[in-house]
């Protein structure tokens, strides 16, 4: 007969329900709701699996497992807790914890778990090498978060390649570093590479590196992001956005595990995590030859859909409060959201995410007169933000519009975004680009021969470049015939 299940839970009412659901299923149960008492029915008896709460009332159910490891070396363990954070998530993984459960869970999921928990219970429990609490870069404990921090505890252990999904501005590039952060590569370099900032003549080289005399211009030898990474992870940003030729050798490299630098001969093995992220829709363009079906599935080994800040209800709250706390940090005015304050930001539909949500609280910080933020301070700037905005470019990055506020416009960028060291470049070219066309054309009518020449680019570029970022010439054209 299967040796009972030890479930340890403080509070009955959940107690009674896990424990009457396993029952169901045939399996014997023994109950107790403290460490001590947990410690005591382990040495006395040997049990098929664990079931526990994080928080007891004489200790942390987690923290203490290395007594469980000391005791019952194979016992499976699932963990059950409401403190429904990716540190707890990552702190049951790291203890070798077989499943994590964040309160309220579904109650048939957590039984399957114990069943299949019993099923493999020869197999050898992971060791305790978990790093404890630390400041860990996601924020948010709605249900849909939680699935993300219960797939991103699952790849921790393993190189598989992982492709985040999810709109601009929802934490793709965070995702990724917390799972380099976590991982088994944390000691190797995080490599991040905005595959739509470089022009296509150049993505190649920039990734898998060139000889000398590849080509005109190339002095020395050139090592690539794949290179760079060697020993961590090379996380390829907006990879839905890659030229077909670079999609090619990138499949290439991928199915061989190997990099060829551009005019080189010699095969280099790739020693890299590979993360991939898009915010677009891969079907569509897989469908229409601009995007391949085989690269796709190569990078969708594991994918992680993050939702959009609309879908994660109160995350809103903790997110604005993790920001000031930020702000603060980094040199600005402290400040507290009142109650009303918080729920105007609630129901606001924040189309940029997590990015424009963290930007408007950072200028809230700036620009708020009282240390208690109130409802009618939110109000005054979102309407100053809708009176500056532009329809056809979303939030305005120059002040009215103005070309000449540029520089001011990039240094209020930088001091809201603080983008890391080695990744400045490409961000601020991802957020002006798109306000800069947008603001030549509205200067030249929509005549698109002009606003090419005005920025020194070929029109053949700026055509390619106003169809990836979505801006339509015609609306600019159609504003001057009135």
């Amino acid at each position: 007969m299967t040796d009972p299940v030890l479930l340890v839970e403080d509070d009955i009412s959940i107690a009674v329900v896990i424990t009457t659901a396993l029952e169901d299923e045939g399996l014997k149960v023994v109950r107790c709701d403290s460490v001590a008492e947990r410690d005591r029915l382990l040495a006395c008896e040997r049990y098929s699996a664990l079931v526990t709460d994080v928080v007891l009332k004489d200790g942390d159910g987690i923290a203490t497992l290395d007594e469980v490891r000391r005791q019952q070396p194979h016992l499976p363990v699932i963990v059950v807790s409401a403190q429904n954070t990716l540190d707890t998530a990552v702190r049951a993984s790291d203890t070798g914890a077989f499943e994590y459960f964040p309160k309220p869970f579904d109650l048939d999921e957590l039984v399957r778990a114990v069943t299949a928990a019993i099923g493999n219970a020869d197999a050898e429990a992971r060791p305790l090498d978990g790093e404890g609490e630390g400041a860990l870069p996601l924020v948010g404990r709605s249900n849909a978060m939680q699935a993300v921090y219960r797939m991103i505890t699952r790849v921790l252990r393993n190189d598989l390649t992982v492709l985040i999904l999810g709109e601009s501005g929802t934490g793709k590039e965070l995702v990724a570093e917390a799972i380099h952060k976590l991982g088994q590569r944390s000691r190797g370099p995080f490599v991040a590479v905005n595959t739509a900032a470089i022009p296509a003549d150049l993505i190649e080289s920039e990734l898998f590196g060139h000889e000398k005399g590849a080509f005109t211009g190339a002095f020395a030898r050139h090592i690539g992001k794949f290179e760079q990474a060697r020993g961590g992870t090379l996380f390829l940003d907006e990879i839905g956005d890659m030229p077909m030729q670079a999609q090619t050798r990138l499949l290439r490299a991928l199915q061989s595990g190997t990099i060829l630098r551009v005019g080189g001969r010699d095969e280099v093995p790739i020693d890299a995590r590979i993360i991939a992220a898009t915010n677009k829709d891969l079907a569509p363009l897989i469908e229409t030859g601009r995007f391949r079906e085989d690269l796709f599935y190569r990078l969708n080994v594991v994918p992680i859909q993050l939702p959009p800040l609309r879908e994660r209800g109160d995350d809103v709250d903790a997110l604005a409060g993790h920001f000031l706390g930020q702000a603060a940090r980094e040199g600005l005015p402290r400040r507290n959201l009142s109650k009303e304050a918080a729920a105007l930001l609630r129901v606001r539909p924040w189309r940029g995410n997590v990015r424009e949500l963290k930007n408007f609280i950072y200028r809230l910080a700036l620009l708020a007169r009282e240390e208690v933020v109130d409802r009618a301070a939110v109000q005054a700037l979102l309407a100053d933000e809708a009176a500056t905005a532009s329809p056809s470019a979303g939030p305005a990055m120059f002040d009215g519009g103005n070309y000449n506020d540029l520089e001011g416009a990039l240094h209020r960028w930088l001091a809201a975004n603080a983008p890391e060291p080695g990744h400045i470049y490409a961000k601020a070219i991802a957020a002006f680009e798109k306000p800069l066309l947008t603001h030549m054309l509205d200067t030249t009518g929509g005549n698109q021969l002009r606003a090419a020449r005005m920025l020194g680019i070929n029109r053949n570029t700026l055509r390619k470049r106003l169809d990836e970022l979505g801006i339509d010439p015609e609306y600019f054209a159609a504003r001057v015939r009135g």
